[in-house]
């Protein structure tokens, strides 16, 4: 066969039929539709059902219907009720009320929901009528109530009298009425661990917030590699201030190592770790770097879980940072087993005045080229309220196991630039689930309140 010869086939169309015939054939098929129709209908909406018998007729029905059943097909066709005459069994049995109320509710119940409707979580204000700032404990609940963290604890302190001015848990998914993450210590405090890091190396005078840190590798790790600094090292530096701003893993675990473990511990002390409280308030905050070793680099940056932090030991740092004075638990006066009921003075010393500033300026820079920096912005805060205030604070991460899940902090403060009396120390501890969907970062939340916080306290332009 020549191939290059070959020609395909014409299309030739599809001859239609008469007009006559289709329109037979639609009258049929409507006609086939129409009887399936009225069969339907009479099976669901057929006759009523026979009127009752009377009590002696009854009787004699039932018996028999008890008697004996035949083999025989068309005789039981055939018979009939003793009243109608109808034939007793039917190709199409006619559908009575029970039979429709039946359906009906088969058909409501595939079209309703499976699932039945959350709960509608009850509120109880009890408890935040009972704090010291109603509006900023009201504002803290309307967030945990909105951006429903797993779990979480939110924990705002006046830094001039260290009372407890607003707070708010949330856990078993609801908001708490009693803030019992307060003083639990199985919280690792992750990267604020660094604060005792350059703490203790400001305290040794051989390090300033600009001293230059060999920089190895990625920030958030931390390997054995990036602990070896090669003699004539030539590679990028970092200021201290910079990567506890940063927060940067290498760089501090090198301090930490350099400094040694007795300053860092002495440090910690300070700070209110390994502290037994009165009355356990809050519990103990456990700091226990070793000696020597990849161990005392990890508690340098707070890279293990050993390092545990409460959020009310978290808070008087913060507030003892700002006010330049020795550790104090913040107290309140209606949180019986929870917090202090009065101001209680601790033996623990104090930093140097240098050591105070240089703490304040790292915390700050945190807020102006750190890890708060994207979200504690305008981006989240009216521009005035930004303007007027010096904000500092510390961010960290880590997983965790008590709770499980995925660990995120911030502490810190804002201050009034025009009246640095007015000022606020806030403590923000969430949980995420690490399989699930995360909520607000802490540092959205922190400046959401922040910016709160400054348009209740803060004057009015014009005033």
């Amino acid at each position: 066969m020549d191939f290059n010869s070959y020609q395909p086939p014409k299309y030739q169309p599809h001859k239609r039929l008469p007009y006559a015939v289709r329109i037979r054939n639609r009258i049929i098929v409507f006609a086939v539709f129409m009887g399936i129709c009225a069969l339907m209908g009479t099976c669901i909406f057929g006759e009523k059902e026979a009127p009752k018998q009377p009590a002696e007729k009854a009787d004699e029905y039932v018996e028999e219907q008890e008697s004996p059943v035949t083999n025989d097909v068309t005789t039981q066709a055939e018979q009939v009720a003793p009243e109608t005459g109808a034939p007793k069994t039917e190709l199409f049995p006619k559908a009575d009320s029970e039979d429709i109320a039946n359906m009906q509710a088969n058909v409501a119940a595939a079209v309703a929901p499976t699932e039945m409707p959350p709960e509608v979580e009850v509120i109880d204000s009890t408890h935040i009528k009972a704090q010291a700032d109603v509006f900023m404990a009201e504002k803290i609940d309307n967030l945990l109530r909105r951006f429903r963290p797993e779990y979480a604890v939110i924990l705002m302190v006046d830094p001039k009298t260290n009372e407890i001015i607003a707070w708010g848990e949330r856990r078993d998914n609801r908001v708490q009425e009693k803030p019992d993450y307060f003083i639990k210590n199985t919280f690792p405090a992750a990267s604020l661990a660094k604060t005792i890091t350059i703490a203790a190396a400001m305290e040794s005078n051989r390090y300033s917030l600009t001293s230059q840190i060999p920089m190895i590798g990625a920030s958030h790790t931390l390997y054995r590699n990036q602990l070896r600094v090669k003699e004539g090292f030539k590679g990028p530096f970092i200021e201290m201030q910079d990567a506890y701003a940063k927060s940067a893993n290498p760089p501090l675990a090198l301090i930490g190592m350099n400094v040694g473990a007795d300053r860092l511990k002495s440090a910690a002390k300070k700070l209110g770790y390994n502290m037994n409280f009165p009355a356990g308030l809050p519990g103990r905050s456990v700091y226990a770097p070793p000696d020597t070793g990849y161990g005392l680099a990890e508690a340098s940056c707070g890279f293990t879980e050993a390092t545990t932090l409460t959020p009310l030991l978290a808070a008087a740092q913060v507030r003892s940072i700002l006010m330049k004075q020795p550790l104090e638990i913040p107290w309140a006066k209606n949180l019986d087993g929870y917090a202090p009921k009065s101001r209680i003075a601790l033996e623990v010393g104090k930093f140097t005045e240098n050591t105070y500033y240089g703490l304040r300026e790292a915390m700050v820079r945190s807020v102006t080229n750190g890890t708060a920096r994207k979200n504690i912005s305008t981006r989240h805060m009216a521009r005035k309220n930004y303007a007027a205030l010096t904000i500092g604070g510390k961010t960290g991460s880590l997983d965790g196991h008590d709770p499980y899940g995925r660990y995120e902090w911030f502490m810190g403060f804002a201050q009034s630039k025009e009246n640095p009396g007015k000022a606020v120390v806030l403590v923000i501890m969430q949980v995420h689930d690490l399989q699930g969907v995360r909520s607000q970062p802490a540092t959205q939340v922190a400046a959401m309140l922040f910016n709160y916080w400054a348009h209740q306290n803060l004057p009015k332009q014009g005033k």
